[in-house]
């Protein structure tokens, strides 16, 4: 499903000769103290945008933590081409706003937003990459932060992966690793990095096994890898919900910094 954007993504690097950048607007010097045991920097207005209203509790925050543990969460195109409140024939309602909830209910710093229809990959991943490197130079450890993508939100997460190279970073792509998305990256060697988590449903036709992935990926910065297949019955479906079987193994990995 996720193909043709992977396919996009390794055209305009090999047009392009795009590399990986850590430059970020430095963060004032100036810090607001919030707490009494430590300061919080304050978030370069470049890195906020106007969140959906609905979202807004989950724009990236105001103020960085270096103490807390951030998470982006990268929903599927469904909710691109329908908005927050997408609902599928097949696999019925996208409950975005309810996998938020469960995610931040596990004392995480939840960062997500909707997409434009038909989101550019590299763009997408730039704006993601240019968020971590804020939380990188506010002090957060790379270990506490998670890159969570499902479906298209997984083809950007991987492509964050590959741009950053920092192998101490996590990442859990759900319904991702189809066959022939799987051949096209390794033959373009667009190897993965950091601590990778694969989840997807036993039967599910648009997504498949990461392993040949992460096998390509070894020895090139993969460090901890781990693929889970549930058996929940309904598919790429599995991603419209808050389900237990993905949020546990999700919520323990990057709580463990990729040894769940």
């Amino acid at each position: 499903m996720c193909a043709r954007y992977v396919r996009w993504m390794i055209f305009f690097i090999l047009l392009a000769g795009c590399k990986p950048t850590t430059t970020t607007t430095p963060l004032p010097v100036t810090a607001t103290k919030l707490v009494p045991t430590r300061t919080l920097a304050p978030t370069p207005t470049l890195a906020r945008s106007n969140p959906t209203p609905e979202l807004a509790a989950y724009a990236f925050p105001e103020t960085i933590d270096p103490e807390r543990q951030y998470l982006f969460y990268l929903h599927g195109k469904i909710v691109e081409d329908q908005g927050i409140h997408a609902v599928s024939e097949t696999y019925g309602a996208y409950e975005y706003e309810a996998i938020l909830d469960e995610l931040q209910s596990h004392d995480f710093v939840v960062i997500s937003e909707l997409r434009p229809k038909n989101a550019d990959l590299i763009l997408s991943a730039n704006k993601i990459l240019e968020h971590i490197n804020l939380l990188l130079e506010a002090g957060v450890p790379p270990e506490n932060i998670t890159v969570i993508g499902a479906s298209k939100g997984a083809g950007i997460a991987a492509t964050v992966s590959f741009l950053l190279k920092n192998t101490k970073m996590n990442f859990v792509l759900l319904g991702f690793c189809s066959p022939d998305e799987v051949e096209e990256m390794v033959q373009n060697q667009t190897h993965l990095y950091g601590n990778i988590l694969a989840i997807y449903d036993s039967t599910d036709d648009l997504a498949g096994s990461c392993q040949e992935l992460f096998t390509a990926s070894e020895g090139k910065g993969i460090a901890q890898h781990k693929e889970i297949v549930i058996h929940v019955g309904t598919g790429h479906g599995i991603l419209y919900k808050p389900l237990d079987d993905w949020i546990v193994p999700t919520v323990e990995w990057a709580r463990a910094a990729g040894v769940p």
